[in-house]
């Protein structure tokens, strides 16, 4: 156990320092969103000098600690955010529009990464991402799908990449397609992927768009559960038919029985468990017991956690490589959010009208 701390401990205070550096520049600079700094530093940690043969080598274990299981911290404390009133509050109509946004959104990104050949897992975890709650999302379905931890440092990268376009170009966008307020906040939040990028894009039209904006996206992160509980149903379902097809070729092919039994299969979870905690957390919210000091600091050991698991995949891009393999995705990722963005403005008049 000593051991084991001694290893991850380099590692895991650099993200955490990182983390210190995040929050303070969002204090001074709120269009930054911090969650977006730490990945920013975290690809310049291990692209400069210097800090870049200390991500190879001894922070490396901490990094991959952070990457993996801050997330899952990170998305427990995510509930905390969700009052599922508020969502109510919204009517039958909108929470019907913006839960088909994220079906279609899903779909259309995941057809996008198949036509682009994009590989293994990643058109998966790319949809996943942009359809529900950027890297949050993608680190819960890469759980339920058992992928690989280096396999989701691209995903993450793309919907940092187009979430942050997203604070500079959406804004602009305001005056030239005619939009309220009002419509500017549900078009932010219905099309923009993570809660901190959605925060700084619809903080430019004032508080009546913010507060418009926060509701539709927490209304799209109310989706996390039912979407990676249908994938962990199918992946044990898969993963069920593996198995009895590997029984019967062992059958046909006149081996005796014990070799078929073999080990006792590990099937992935149909819901992991910190996607329970994050319905707990929402639950424990929509009660209205906590105190708003729970609930701040529930926020803040969000922010702390996110930002050390995004400081940790962030530290895995070498742009080299991402220059040399991902461009495809990045081309297909850019497709991607131009679609969400469409589908998103036309839930928004279906909800004026």
């Amino acid at each position: 156990m000593t051991s084991t701390l001694r290893k991850l401990a380099p590692g895991l205070i650099a993200a955490f320092a990182a983390v210190a550096v995040s929050l303070l520049v969002h204090s001074v600079v709120p269009m930054l969103p911090a969650m977006t700094i730490a990945v920013v530093l975290g690809i310049a940690a291990v692209n400069l000098p210097g800090t870049s043969q200390l991500c190879q080598g001894p922070w490396r274990a901490g990094l991959n600690f952070a990457g993996k299981h801050m997330m899952r911290v990170g998305i427990v404390f995510l509930g905390l955010k969700l009052s599922l009133g508020d969502i109510m509050d919204l009517g039958w109509l909108s929470v019907g529009l913006v839960v088909a946004v994220v079906l279609l959104s899903f779909a259309g990104t995941y057809a996008l990464g198949k036509l682009f050949r994009l590989d293994g897992d990643m058109p998966l975890l790319i949809a996943t991402g942009f359809s529900i709650c950027g890297a949050s999302a993608i680190g819960a379905m890469a759980a339920v799908r058992g992928t690989k931890h280096e396999d989701t440092v691209l995903p993450v990268a793309l919907v940092t990449l187009c979430g942050t376009l997203a604070i500079g170009v959406l804004p602009l966008l305001m005056g030239p397609l005619g939009l309220t307020p009002l419509q500017f906040g549900q078009w932010v939040g219905a099309g923009v992927h993570d809660v901190g990028q959605v925060v700084a894009a619809a903080q430019t039209a004032g508080p009546v768009a913010l507060a418009a904006a926060v509701v539709i996206k927490l209304t799209r992160v109310v989706m996390l559960a039912p979407m990676v509980g249908v994938a962990g149903g199918l992946e044990r379902r898969r993963h069920t038919r593996t198995l009895a097809r590997e029984q019967a070729e062992h059958l046909a092919s006149g081996q005796p029985a014990s070799t078929v039994a073999g080990p006792a299969p590990k099937f992935p979870p149909v819901v992991p468990l910190f996607v329970v905690g994050f319905l707990l957390m929402a639950t424990l919210r929509t009660t209205g017991w906590l105190p708003e000091t729970a609930i701040e600091a529930g926020a803040l050991a969000q922010d702390i956690a996110l930002g050390a698991a995004l400081f940790g995949l962030g530290s895995s891009v070498r742009i080299r490589e991402l220059l040399a393999t991902g461009m495809r995705a990045t081309a297909m990722a850019l497709c991607a959010w131009v679609l969400i963005a469409a589908l998103a403005f036309a839930a928004v008049h279906l909800m004026a009208g």
